[in-house]
């Protein structure tokens, strides 16, 4: 990886500037608050801005609006934030996070960066619909569990970027027996075993 090149994107040094910025801000926070584990921060910009970065390719670049489900320290929500910054800053982002103490920390980093995002400190399943043209979460529950809380959210047109662990073919077999989608699968740029799944026209069966 070159200096300013990212999953593709060839970002300006403002644009990086920011992401170190908000990767030493998570560290310093995390101290205090489980944001990620520990043992991950060593391999902080491969394990966690990577990994949250590749999702941004893949949302429509006419999405204005993008809601991350179960933000917790920003991954990939605060990620793919700084990076529409740059290059489609007409999107707009909400992060749903119900632990006050994350979402303390996801506000500060909204102001620090100046992004246009908000926090809604709120359970993703009590929270009012928000109509999303784009849908993420990362880590957050199994594919069964989760898609109702991304089909509450998402527009009737609407992408949900989901990436997913080695157990990610026994994850959306589970789900096909509740729920028509058309799925898109690609290879993790972080992990060999992981993938990101693209999910669109989802219904109950």
């Amino acid at each position: 990886m070159t200096a300013n090149e990212l999953c593709g994107l060839y970002v300006s040094r403002e644009t990086m500037e920011r992401l170190q910025g908000y990767a030493a801000l998570l560290e310093k926070w995390n101290a205090k608050i489980n944001l990620v584990a520990a043992s991950t921060l060593p391999d902080f910009w491969d394990r966690h801005i990577v990994d949250s970065a590749q999702l941004y390719a893949h949302a429509p670049e006419s999405a204005l609006n993008w809601v991350d489900l179960g933000s917790g320290g920003g991954l990939p929500g605060l990620v793919c934030a700084i990076l529409s910054k740059e290059f489609t800053p007409d999107r707009t982002f909400t992060l749903i996070e119900s632990d006050a103490r994350k979402a303390a920390f996801l506000t500060t980093a909204i102001r620090e960066f100046g992004l246009d995002a908000r926090v809604l400190t709120s359970r993703v399943e009590a929270t009012d619909p928000q109509s999303a043209d784009v849908v993420s979460a990362r880590a957050l529950a199994s594919l069964p569990q989760l898609l109702p809380l991304v089909a509450r959210h998402l527009a009737k047109n609407g992408v949900a970027l989901l990436p997913k662990g080695r157990n990610y073919n026994e994850e959306l077999a589970a789900a096909q027996r509740e729920w028509h989608f058309d799925t898109a699968i690609f290879d993790s740029q972080t992990d060999p075993l992981a993938k990101l799944l693209i999910l669109k026209d989802l219904k109950r069966v």
